[in-house]
């Protein structure tokens, strides 16, 4: 991404620090549907999200489905890998049950079914997980993305996030107008500011464990012009901390907790 570019979308992202607070449903509302599902991701818009967190994988055959883990095995009825099955070979297993008997019949939808059901009707926070597993994930996310014109997103309405930041940067090469989020699991040391200075050349957004999260760490992050939204808030308290260190925006499982 060109210098110019870059600071477009910094600021464009920035400004957004003085409006309300971001509410992200994590996994769509995974507090009260099962994750990953077109269920909870209704459930989120009716608890009025301004953004939905949503995870990636490929299949086999080569489509972007919906599904935090590597294997469908923690969240259907099945075994196995992601990569190793068909979409009309995953179609088939449940993705609800796993949660409540009543959410019976859900299905792993596609990134494709996810667009055409939401968009412009809330952002959406893209994660892309095991990105080492899937050698063509990035040019297949951004052609997936340019073919519903999501490619020039107006106000951040689409942001993709990652823990590699190496995927981000080989992303930003094929969708260099597509704001970027770094998640940062927890670490003793904090975060510095030799490394907000270096992330800040490529993302706009730095989304960290909550537990490192405080007033002092979203100033710095804001004094490089990047936005903060923790993950992930599953109680009332969680919330009120992250609120009090004034954060951008809260990932958490009960948006109306927000």
């Amino acid at each position: 991404m060109n210098s110019l570019l870059r600071k477009i979308l910094q600021l464009n992202s920035y400004s957004a620090t003085n409006r309300k607070l971001q509410v992200i449903a994590h996994r769509g509302a995974s507090g009260y549907a099962p994750e990953n599902t077109m269920i909870s991701f209704r459930k989120a818009l009716d608890l009025k999200a301004d953004y939905i967190e949503l995870d990636i994988q490929m299949t086999k055959d080569g489509e972007i489905v919906v599904i935090h883990d590597a294997t469908v095995d923690r969240t259907t009825n099945g075994t196995g890998n992601v990569r190793d099955f068909t979409y009309e070979e995953l179609r088939k297993l449940d993705a609800g049950q796993w949660f409540h008997k009543k959410f019976s019949g859900q299905q792993i939808p596609t990134f494709q079914e996810v667009i055409t059901e939401f968009h412009g009707k809330v952002g959406f926070l893209i994660e892309i997980k095991n990105a080492n597993l899937y050698p063509s994930i990035s040019e297949r996310l951004a052609a997936e993305l340019k073919k519903n014109s999501l490619d020039h997103p107006n106000h951040n309405e689409i942001i993709v996030q990652s823990f590699d930041f190496e995927f981000l940067e080989e992303f930003n090469k094929l969708a260099p107008t597509i704001p970027l989020g770094l998640l940062v699991k927890y670490r003793v040391q904090g975060i510095s500011n030799v490394q907000l200075k270096e992330w800040s050349k490529l993302v706009q957004y730095i989304n960290p464990n909550k537990a490192l999260v405080t007033r002092r760490l979203v100033k710095k992050i804001h004094d490089y012009h990047m936005q903060v939204m923790p993950y992930t808030a599953r109680d009332m308290k969680a919330v009120k901390a992250l609120k009090h260190a004034k954060v951008d925006g809260i990932i958490t499982d009960f948006p109306d907790y927000i």
